[in-house]
């Protein structure tokens, strides 16, 4: 499963950044594709909590067009939310703890947890992830 960062997609929706081309196009063809595209909600609740902030710089989005942008990605047959499972505070503890994880990378460190727990492979930008054992990720842009 794929499981995506919100960083992947800030650059897909975000024109004045550098990598929106590649990501736009990444996003579609996965969006569109037959694999599995696993989406947290720590990456549903940080993609809108970026979009609709007007404080931050470039072009922001209202709380209907962002939500309007998650019914659209929720609609494609392959998109699933992924939510913390029974064995995520085990896991939790662990990528937390060997991780090294305090202060606003515990939320890396959910995420990761979530990426184990699902099966998936985290598709992210950040290379904070290479922390965390037993989490596979890549960079889909690069």
């Amino acid at each position: 499963m794929i499981v995506l960062d919100a960083n992947v997609l800030l650059y897909a929706y975000d024109a004045a950044s550098s990598l929106h081309l590649r990501a736009r196009t990444w996003i579609e063809r996965v969006f569109s594709g037959d694999d599995p595209v696993g989406l947290p909600w720590q990456t549903v609740s940080a993609f809108l909590r970026i979009v609709t902030n007007p404080r931050l710089p470039g072009e922001r989005f209202t709380l209907e067009e962002a939500a309007a942008v998650v019914d659209s990605w929720l609609q494609q047959p392959n998109i699933h939310l992924l939510s913390p499972g029974e064995h995520h505070w085990p896991l939790l503890r662990r990528t937390m703890i060997e991780g090294q994880a305090r202060g606003p990378l515990l939320t890396d460190a959910q995420l990761a947890a979530v990426t184990i727990e699902s099966g998936g492979i985290l598709h992210t930008t950040d290379r904070d992830f290479t922390r965390f054992p037993g989490l596979r990720w890549t960079n889909p842009l690069e």
